[in-house]
């Protein structure tokens, strides 16, 4: 029956939020007395319900919700077109280009009874706050790659790029670095702490990696078996998608696993400032964080509201929040990883 029903709502939502970019209004559901609009990287089939529930509290107030990209999310902000609406709050999992903006002063500082419980991991000068957690993974077809040679480590999955009959030529994916927010956060971090980082790059390059900008876009073509194995990508998305009866496997390295954080923060310029403080702290509430796990997949930063791993976890590595995520945002270190990172990932043929 859950399956089910994770099939409907999959089914629905798809309909209804059709394209990446897409704006949703969810009108008031009684006369209309306040407004807030979100821009978020989070895909609308997985937020839209936080939102619904979120207005059965406050049925008064109309949500505009508008699924942007990371670096649009960031852009946006910085150089708006002429007449553009503003947002009230910014969610996303690219938590360096959340810091910079916070390190830049964009951001208003929020204090509440519900941030004042969070890990101080997870609040950065009480501007930008985590709201969820996120696991990074390796997502398989479990119906196309063999169980006996699933990579459960990277090492494992420098052999498996490495094997003589080439299973993952033309057949794995990972994100397009230059355009995803997440997945530059995620390469540079793997840069950082992984000791055979470049020697993944080259062997994901050597068999034609194929590139895409949204997670979504990578679960359906793993999905399809389009690809059979996509790297680096978030977990909690292809839970959704295994709970609707997707044909998906996750590993979590068992190496380490990459931990980042999905954050929110309320630009200075937010017309609607204090909906924004209440949805924030809707957000970090019990009832939220129940909602952010049972509903949208999302793994909760309280404990109290459980998360969907169990006892057995492997080697997670959190990526902090803090000034430490603005390395890679210096515009001659991103140049200069970017053009190693292209040259690894797209060799000349």
């Amino acid at each position: 029956m859950r399956r089910l029903w994770a099939m409907v709502l999959l089914l629905v939502h798809g309909l209804a939020w059709a394209a990446p970019g897409d704006v949703r209004r969810f009108p008031a559901q009684g006369p209309m007395h306040a407004q807030l609009r979100v821009q978020g990287s989070t895909d609308l089939e997985v937020f839209g319900a936080v939102i619904q529930d979120y207005q059965r509290l406050h049925p008064g107030t109309e949500v505009i919700y508008e699924d942007v990209i990371a670096w649009d999310i960031y852009d946006h902000y910085l150089h708006p077109g002429a007449g553009a609406p503003t947002a009230d709050m910014l969610i996303s999992a690219s938590m360096d280009l959340q810091t910079k903006l916070v390190n830049d002063g964009h951001a208003l500082a929020h204090r509440s009874a519900q941030t004042e419980v969070l890990p101080a991991w997870a609040q950065w000068r009480h501007e930008v706050f985590g709201i969820s957690y996120e696991p990074v993974a390796i997502v398989y077809n479990t119906r196309k790659l063999d169980a006996a040679r699933v990579p459960r480590t990277r090492r494992q999955l420098l052999a498996l790029l490495r094997a003589p009959d080439a299973p993952l030529r033309g057949k794995v994916g990972t994100y397009d670095v230059e355009r995803s927010g997440v997945g530059y956060l995620f390469a540079t971090q793997d840069g950082q702490v992984g000791s055979i980082a470049g020697a993944l790059l080259a062997a994901l390059g050597a068999n034609q990696v194929k590139l895409e900008e949204r997670t979504g876009t990578l679960l359906d073509r793993v999905s399809r078996g389009e690809l059979l194995l996509a790297y680096n990508v978030l977990g909690s998305y292809a839970q959704a998608r295994i709970d609707a009866g997707a044909p998906l496997g996750i590993v979590q390295p068992q190496d380490y696993t990459l931990v980042a954080l999905r954050t929110a923060v309320i630009p200075k310029t937010a017309p609607h400032a204090p909906e924004a403080r209440r949805f924030l702290d809707y957000l970090l509430s019990p009832r939220g964080q129940q909602v952010l796990s049972r509903e949208a997949r999302l793994m909760p930063i309280l404990p109290s509201a459980g998360g969907r791993g169990g006892s057995a976890q492997p080697p997670f590595r959190p990526i902090p929040l803090g000034p430490g995520l603005l390395v890679y945002l210096d515009k001659l270190k991103r140049r200069q990883f970017l053009e190693a990172w292209r040259a690894s990932t797209q060799p000349p043929r």
